[in-house]
């Protein structure tokens, strides 16, 4: 609406007054014509009203120096800024810097302590119209404010009235450092804790916030940066790579990912703001077809655990629900490791007091081995992390509870748990014990709940427990030499390896888990040989054998097996005779080969139809292929299972 400085139009809407005025014109004889400008018009994105441009005077910083000694402090690795890939963006920022525009004409935000100065005489037109910069006076405080207008004008009478602006909310977030701390006086608390050690933010806000923190600390805190290291983490969006909006319907709500919403449910959510229902309408297309039965329930630990392995994206964090359930669903895993813990561990269990070279070596072999592995994922783990590789340390930690925990040792330790030898017994369980504690410490900065909740179902010392009553306050696992087993890692490595190999050639028979068969292995070399012998039993647990020996050489082998290569200096034989008829597996295997081969010709009929590229769906032409060539892989195994019960036929 058009005020009083609009003469006869005043009160009249603007564009109004603008066909109203070219009216007048035309009245008077001055109207000469109109024509086409090309511009862009400024809309607001949510009233949808034409922005108006209104030119005033502005308060402005001049950046250069304080751009210059923010650059020099990266380069001379003052301040170091990580990744490092965005230093580039750090100095293309600052060495282009222009003047900084720090005037806001809102409601809210910190008042530019500006004042101007009128004399006796003036009127109240003449404030804030007239931009010489000698009226103006700043000050912390109305009173210094005036103390320097009055040192400014001596012997008059001066009124000051405070510029309305405020401060552009970057400049007041550059305070912040040392702001929260008492500046401009001299706190205990900014004597301790500025400067700070590390700030951790987003890379989008890099020069917006970070930038000026720096600049506004080394000008007003003599130099000084306010933190020697700037951790960029990624942007978080949808799993096609998409930024999150709302009228996409791809915007996730932490919340909604830790409790589990249906799709309806999300549909509601989008009811509930201020969106048009066009939009609301694309949204719900875009929610169906991303989250078709809604978003599953997938708890804090899991969410926080996928968002920390996410950061090797680096930028952009392209965020899979499927993948944050993948870890709420390995989180019963954990879960399982501590009840089967439970199973095997007394209610009066007494670990040992330490870990130390003796205590290791008085464990079984399966036991140094899982000791080291734990030692090497500790490792990694720490040094990941001191190098903020978080991706790297949530690999490791899970390698080592799935791989190596899980997957391995407690299916080593069960027929261990029965054993006659109580020295075994407790070596085993004492293995354990320290598996899962020191493990779980390792785990929790990432799963902090579920770690907590396990921790303290594991037996413990009454005065451990009153030292440390909560895992929040236990030390964090450290490397040591004692845990290290390099000797037990090779040959467990050689261990996994033959049963890797038998599992293979198990599968490629159809043997059942029931169907325990004797294997024999021949190695080249005497220590290869002795590991063996000395993994028998863990080899037999593994891979489903009814019993594992080493022998000298293929001729110590008896009739009826089943050869596999497991490496240059490795063989493992699997006696299949008295197991399997191979007359009749054969006549299984030519007919299910019949079968395969009729459905790859009909696949490859179909595919070579002259409409089949123009008429076929790209997805359904992909789906033809992938199965092509799953059915040609499959006739590939047939062929060589056919060529092993062949010879297996022939040794019989």
């Amino acid at each position: 609406t058009i005020n009083e400085n609009g003469g006869p139009y005043q009160g009249m809407k603007r564009f109004d007054v603008r066909t109203k005025i070219v009216k007048d014109l035309e009245e008077i004889g001055l109207y000469r014509g109109k024509q086409d400008n090309p511009m862009r018009v400024p809309v607001c994105s949510r009233s949808k009203d034409i922005i108006e441009p209104l030119i005033k005077p502005q308060w402005w910083v001049d950046c250069t120096k304080m751009a210059a000694d923010a650059c020099q402090v990266v380069r001379d690795g003052t301040l170091e800024v990580l990744p490092r890939q965005f230093e580039g963006n750090w100095f293309r920022w600052l060495e282009n810097i222009r003047d900084w525009c720090i005037s806001r004409q809102l409601w809210w935000g910190h008042r530019i302590p500006a004042y101007y100065v009128t004399l006796p005489g003036e009127t109240e037109d003449y404030i804030g119209t007239n931009e010489t910069i000698s009226r103006w006076v700043v000050g912390r405080t109305y009173d210094a404010a005036l103390a320097e207008a009055q040192a400014r004008f001596p012997g008059q009478e001066v009124t000051l009235t405070q510029d309305p602006d405020v401060l552009d909310t970057w400049f007041s977030s550059g305070l912040f450092p040392f702001s929260t701390m008492g500046w401009p006086n001299q706190t205990p608390d900014l004597a301790d804790f500025f400067p700070g050690a590390l700030l951790e933010t987003g890379h989008d806000i890099l020069f917006f916030w970070v930038a000026r923190m720096v600049m506004m600390s080394m000008t007003l805190m003599d130099g000084k940066v306010p933190f020697k290291q700037v951790y960029l983490h990624a942007m978080v969006r949808d799993a096609h790579g998409r930024k999150m909006s709302k009228s996409l319907g791809n915007v996730i709500d932490p919340l909604q990912v830790i409790e589990g919403i249906t799709l309806e449910g999300l549909h509601a959510e989008l009811k509930k703001g201020n969106l048009d229902p066009k939009e609301v309408e694309k949204a719900a297309k875009g929610q169906k077809e991303d989250f078709p039965n809604g978003i599953p329930e997938c708890g804090t630990d899991a969410l926080r655990f996928a968002l920390v392995a996410y950061t090797t994206q680096a930028r952009d964090i392209n965020l899979d629900i499927q993948r944050v359930h993948g870890y709420r669903t390995w989180c019963n895993k954990l879960y399982n490791a501590i009840r089967f813990a439970m199973m095997n561990l007394p209610k009066d269990f007494l670990p040992s007091a330490q870990l130390g070279a003796e205590e290791v070596a008085a464990l079984p072999m399966c036991g140094q081995w899982i000791v080291s592995r734990l030692n090497k994922a500790v490792a990694a783990t720490n040094e990941a992390m001191d190098k903020y590789d978080f991706a790297t340390s949530t690999t490791a930690v899970y390698a080592y509870w799935q791989y190596d925990l899980c997957d391995v040792f407690i299916e080593l330790m069960k027929p261990l748990v029965t054993s006659a030898d109580a020295a075994v017994v407790y070596g085993v369980r004492n293995a354990l014990w320290w598996a899962l504690d020191a493990g779980l410490r390792l785990l929790h900065p990432f799963m902090p709940f579920i770690t907590e909740e396990l921790w303290q179902r594991l037996p413990r010392r009454a005065e451990d427990l009153a030292a440390v009553p909560s895992i929040m306050l236990a030390a964090y696992p450290v490397a040591s030499a004692a845990w290290a087993g390099e000797q037990q890692e090779q040959e467990m490595e050689l261990l996994v390896s033959i049963v890797k190999c038998l599992r293979q050639q198990r599968a490629k028979y159809g043997l059942t888990p029931k169907q325990k068969t004797a294997v024999y292995v021949t190695c080249a070399t005497p220590a290869a040989t002795a590991a063996v012998a000395r993994g028998a039993l863990y080899v037999a647990t593994l891979s489903s054998s009814e019993s594992v020996e080493a022998v000298a050489d293929a001729a110590a082998v008896p009739a009826g097996c089943a050869v596999s290569i497991v490496s240059e200096e490795c063989s493992a034989y699997i006696m299949l005779k008295g197991i399997m008829d191979p007359a009749a597996e054969l006549a299984k295997l030519d007919k299910r080969f019949g079968d395969t081969t009729k459905q790859h010709q009909d696949l490859h009929k179909r595919m070579d139809m002259a409409t089949y590229q123009t008429n076929v769906p790209e997805n359904v032409q992909q789906a033809d292929k992938d199965k092509a060539t799953k059915l040609q892989s499959e006739l590939a195994t047939i062929e060589e299972a056919i060529a092993a019960f062949k010879k297996l036929q022939v040794e019989q």
